[in-house]
């Protein structure tokens, strides 16, 4: 009742000094200008006991996580030789220290004058991640293309005579030509089955349709490693006489043929073929779950407008469906299509380049692991890398553009 008392009294003052008129309103309360807070401290002042506690932890930390790990790679006799014991250590380790490590950069944010505190506050929670990427990624990147311009162990300049050879070699422009063949044919089909199975598992009943889908996407949860053996067993060859433990000859057989090495046989690259099948075999789940997502997120008016102008149901599909999830279906081709520029697991495996199945990636493998090349290898991987760049810009962009036009 004080505090409006005064304030009453304080208006009437102003009314009888001319500042206001009789029924304008009082003007808003000024904030107060910056200074000490209840506890006395100035908030736009630094703290240097938190600078300098927060400067020490992180030092610590680094210095703490980084010897722990060395340790941990170098002294195993250290931790009795146990891997278990070292990988409870590793993982304890690296979640106390990641939390203690943002602990401290927090610290030491809050520490900085006001102003400097709020402008950091967001990038000192993104710079740890970005220096990781940088450790990871960019310095063994452009480590990689200082490499491609050096001799064989990487010990003197020769310019450009590593991308010379490889393009001079018949091997890598064989891989050339196969891992176009497989961009022409892995990422369309992998899209157009994952769409078919999308589609006609959503007129399913629940049930069936979470049966089904779990067993088109069984397959992503086995390594590439893994499905190459598994189908080792399905092109398997055995003589003529004897039993076919391959599947694909068992049915060969019983229609009449001869057993076939089919891994060998490079006729119209049928070997190649029969590895994009494992390759598409594990990836149409990814792009079913994606574009079943999608398809569910059509707006049902836009169906049922469609439906009243009478349209078919190819039409309402064709012309209804597929242009609103466009976005989905350019981000599996994409990921498909990186996916397809590095694939070596299934080619390694199975025929390790032999009879024309030769790819880049498993071109690399061998220069730098086999013929001890480094500058051809990392020439070769430039030549990935300089394949990849501009999909992934293709798709960021398509992204962005997604992103805007919601």
């Amino acid at each position: 009742m004080a505090e409006v008392s005064t304030d009453t009294n304080a208006r009437a003052d102003a009314v009888d000094d001319g500042a206001l008129a009789p029924g304008e309103p009082s003007p808003p309360e000024q904030p107060a200008p910056p200074g000490p807070d209840d506890s006395g401290v100035d908030p736009d002042r630094a703290n240097m006991a938190k600078i300098l506690l927060g400067l020490i932890g992180i030092v610590g930390i680094l210095w703490g996580i980084g010897n722990l790990f060395l340790a941990l790679a170098y002294h195993p006799e250290w931790f009795a030789d146990s891997r278990v014991l070292i990988g409870v250590i590793a993982l304890i380790a690296g979640v106390a220290g990641a939390y203690f490590l943002f602990f401290f950069i927090n610290m030491f944010v809050e520490g900085l004058p006001g102003r400097v505190s709020r402008a950091l506050m967001p990038y000192a929670f993104i710079l740890p991640g970005l220096a990781l990427i940088s450790v990871m990624l960019i310095f063994p990147t452009i480590q990689t293309i200082n490499y491609s311009f050096a001799n064989a162990d990487s010990t003197k300049y020769v310019g450009l005579e590593n991308y010379r050879t490889i393009f001079g070699s018949a091997d890598f422009r064989e891989a050339l030509f196969n891992n176009i063949l497989w961009l022409l044919i892995v990422p369309a089909v992998t899209v157009f089955i994952g769409l078919m199975v999308a589609v006609l598992a959503d007129k399913l009943s629940g049930n069936g349709e979470k049966v089904s889908k779990s067993f088109v996407f069984l397959p992503m949860a086995i390594s590439f490693v893994g499905a190459s053996a598994i189908w080792s067993l399905v092109y398997a060859y055995d003589p003529e006489g004897e039993p076919a433990t391959g599947l694909l000859n068992a049915v060969w057989r019983f229609f009449g043929g001869a057993p076939q090495s089919w891994l060998q046989n490079y006729d119209f690259r049928l070997n190649s073929i029969l590895l994009m099948v494992i390759l598409i075999w594990l990836q149409v789940g990814f792009a079913m779950i994606l574009l079943s997502s999608a398809i569910k997120g059509v707006p049902e008016d836009t169906l049922e407008a469609a439906r009243i102008d009478g349209a078919s149901n190819f039409q309402i599909f064709t012309k209804v469906v597929v242009p609103q999830i466009k976005g989905t279906l350019i981000t599996v081709f994409v990921t498909t299509v990186i996916l397809v520029l590095k694939v070596f697991d299934i080619v390694y495996v199975l025929t390790d380049g032999r009879d024309k199945t030769q790819v880049i990636a498993n071109e690399f493998f061998g220069k730098l692991f086999r013929d001890s090349q480094a500058g051809q290898a990392s020439a070769i991987v430039v030549v990935l890398l300089l394949a990849v760049t501009p999909i992934l810009i293709y798709q960021a962009r398509t992204f962005r553009r997604e992103e805007l036009s919601r």
